[in-house]
């Protein structure tokens, strides 16, 4: 088999005035011979004829070889001339020659331009808050509408999800509920008992306990165990449905996605979280009548003596009072961020974190008007 080579580039000095140019001035024939070029030098004390006759091939590459050698010339004193060349391969350095002179005008960014700068980063990040923030208003405007049109058409109304949920957001939460409220109530007390001890106040524990728990603790921490649990839960699925189309799919039979995926959420966490709550304060009680009992020497009888009169029914009514809207904040933006899911499986999770630090945030400021409301109203 015989291999046909091409005549390689090559550029010679005929004498001191006169470069000839011949051979393959292609990527392939110019090889490393664009370094070689780098040493050939022509006497500036008289005008140089570049003699290109002899070039057989030319492209993109050799033409970009040929214009640096000019320049690189003219940059040196030398007035150089090309002449020789044939009319197709001038056209294609003239093209090279006219896309570097616009490169070579074209604005220069600075170096840093590339890099966000803190004042742009903020407006990114503050506009694309204020966007998600109108998104949320209308989402939350198209779930009251659905909600909406289940009450006024019950049979629109999807039961069985709403049972379906109430196990999954409610029951199946109670082991992790009640054990988060038990060891709550353990540290509230044992925190309270040294200070109490040295004023000869150890019943007061029970006001503590009571008045903590049942207020401000018990539905607070139930509703962040929730946001993690059953929040990120909702946020995942839908974001799921959306990814792989399901959602799609619903609406293109008819299916309205809101009363089936939000609405069922909606209504069996605002069933759920209260109930949840009740119970984190039964055993947030537990857990401080217990620490009581072993380092107060307060006996279980006396511990709620003192809780009954501590507490009055407003008190315990103003922690029951927070879940249900708890429990709204935690599944809207649960599944406001699943339906804002798109892209793929990093989307899904950027969105289910998104849904959690979210809610949590939303819940404590929840929380913290809850308790400005409730001091200006005496509660």
């Amino acid at each position: 088999m015989k291999h046909c080579s091409e005549p390689r580039a090559s550029a010679t000095l005929s004498s001191p005035h006169t470069l000839r140019l011949a051979g393959t001035w292609t990527a392939r024939g110019l090889g490393g011979f664009a370094d070689e070029l780098d040493d050939l030098r022509c006497d500036s004390s008289a005008p140089a004829q570049i003699d290109a006759t002899g070039i057989d091939r030319l492209d993109t590459a050799g033409a970009w070889v040929l214009h640096k050698l000019l320049n690189r010339l003219r940059a040196e004193g030398v007035k150089a001339t090309l002449h020789g060349l044939k009319p197709e391969f001038g056209r294609l350095l003239q093209a090279v020659t006219e896309h570097e002179e616009a490169q070579a005008r074209a604005p220069k960014a600075a170096p840093a331009a590339s890099v966000p700068q803190l004042l742009e980063r903020v407006g990114r990040n503050a506009g694309s808050a204020w966007e998600q923030f109108f998104a949320m208003l209308s989402f939350i405007g198209e779930c009251a509408q659905a909600f909406a049109n289940c009450v006024v058409h019950p049979t629109r109304m999807r039961w069985r999800p709403i049972l379906f949920n109430i196990r999954r957001a409610g029951f199946d939460a109670l082991p992790i509920v009640g054990l988060l409220a038990l060891l709550l109530g353990i540290v509230v007390a044992y925190q309270g008992a040294d200070q109490l001890r040295q004023y000869g106040a150890n019943i007061f524990v029970a006001d503590l306990v009571g008045l903590s728990m049942l207020r401000e603790f018990a539905p607070l921490i139930t509703a962040i165990t929730i946001a993690g649990r059953s929040g990120s839960a909702f946020a995942a699925q839908i974001g799921t449905m959306a990814v792989t189309e399901e959602i799609d799919a619903m609406r293109t039979l008819g299916i309205a996605p809101l009363e089936l995926l939000v609405i069922p959420k909606v209504i069996a966490l605002v069933i759920a979280l209260p109930l949840l709550t009740v119970f984190a304060d039964v055993m947030g009680v537990a857990g401080g009548m217990l620490m009581a009992s072993s380092q107060l020497d307060v006996s279980y009888t006396e511990f709620l003596d003192r809780m009954a009169k501590a507490v009055s029914v407003t008190s315990y009514m103003v922690g029951i009072a927070k879940a249900p809207v708890f429990a709204i904040i935690i599944s809207l933006v649960g599944c406001f961020q699943g339906f804002r899911t798109h892209g793929g499986a990093d989307s899904v999770g950027q969105q289910t974190t998104r849904s959690v630090v979210q809610s949590i945030f939303l819940v404590i400021v929840a929380d913290a008007l809850f308790s400005v409301a409730f001091s200006i109203l005496d509660l």
